[in-house]
């Protein structure tokens, strides 16, 4: 605030060297709030803007999805959209099918967006599927071993998901938690339930018996003994898994030290100065080649010891 005094009497003089010359006084009021008061309104204010973006995305309708879908460049209610680039109109091209195919979910207004939530649910599981096939159908035409197919190929395409998931949660939330809590939870859902449940079904329900085909596979194992699955079992075998297991275990670790290096740092695990930033991007991006070339490499050697 600024308060303003003028025309003194009683022989009273300003000062001219001051705010407002010798005709008049300014002072400059700076009121602080107090703590407590501070944080229980902040608060509340990130409830109310919480609750605004929800319902400003509960008001969409079918029709305006696919015109959302048409538009190359998404428009702002506030601001002007800019004029497209040449970039634009190339993603434009690359994603309309998808774009267009993803308009049918219904929108969040319908059910408090539970409707939304199962359909987006089904929608992903469908495209990771067939992008896995079309992945798994690639490394067969070009002759790669199955393990390697499920490290590179596969592994990019069903992850590309989670990848825009993260990168839109990393955008639009003002901390890393929803960014990297959805990686540990999307690997979590893919090693708890998008393993163990398959086997566990297998497991319950396989009724094959010691077919001449099993007999033949696993006949020899060294884990069918006199006493135990003579009349055959649900088999999945590990092969080369245990070594991929530590070399990914290792390397997580080490991305978590960065992460909390990043912290003690820089103050947060994403973002940050351009030099720190880069750095740790490429830090990451050679984990994940390292991985991939020693899983690969493993798996090449094994097969020649075991063809020679």
């Amino acid at each position: 605030l600024r308060l303003g005094l003028t025309e003194p009497t009683g022989g009273i003089k300003f000062d001219d060297k001051t705010d407002g010359g010798a005709d008049s006084c300014i002072a400059h009021l700076v009121i602080k709030p107090a703590e407590k008061t501070k944080d229980r309104v902040d608060r509340l204010r990130e409830a109310l803007q919480e609750k605004l973006a929800r319902a400003k995305l509960g008001q969409g309708t079918w029709a305006e999805q696919f015109v959302d879908a048409l538009q190359i460049v998404a428009e702002d209610a506030e601001d002007e959209p800019p004029a497209p680039a040449i970039m634009d109109y190339v993603w434009f091209v690359l994603l309309l099918p998808w774009k267009l195919l993803l308009a049918f979910i219904p929108p969040a207004r319908f059910l408090d967006g539970w409707l939304c939530f199962g359909f987006s649910l089904v929608a992903i599981g469908a495209i990771t599927a067939v992008i896995g096939d079309m992945a798994g159908l690639l490394g067969c035409v070009a002759g790669l071993p199955d393990e390697i197919t499920a490290v590179t190929l596969v592994a990019l395409g069903t992850s590309l998901p989670d990848t825009m998931a993260s990168k839109l949660a990393a955008q639009q939330e003002p901390h890393a938690d929803a960014s990297i809590g959805n990686v540990t939870g999307s690997n979590s859902v893919n090693v708890f339930l998008g393993l163990g449940l398959p086997w566990l079904m297998g497991a319950c329900f396989w009724t094959g018996g010691a077919t001449s085909e099993w007999t033949r596979k696993y006949g020899q194992a060294s884990f069918i003994t006199e006493n135990a699955f003579e009349k055959g079992a649900f088999v999945v075998q590990a092969g080369n898994l245990a070594f991929s297991v530590s070399v990914f275990s290792s390397f997580a670790a080490t991305a978590v030290g960065v992460l909390f290096l990043r912290r003690k740092a820089l103050g947060g695990e994403l973002g940050g100065p351009a030099i720190p930033k880069y750095i740790s991007s490429f830090a990451m991006v050679c984990l994940w080649i390292l991985y991939v070339s020693l899983s690969s490499w493993y798996v090449l050697t094994q097969g020649s010891a075991s063809g020679g």
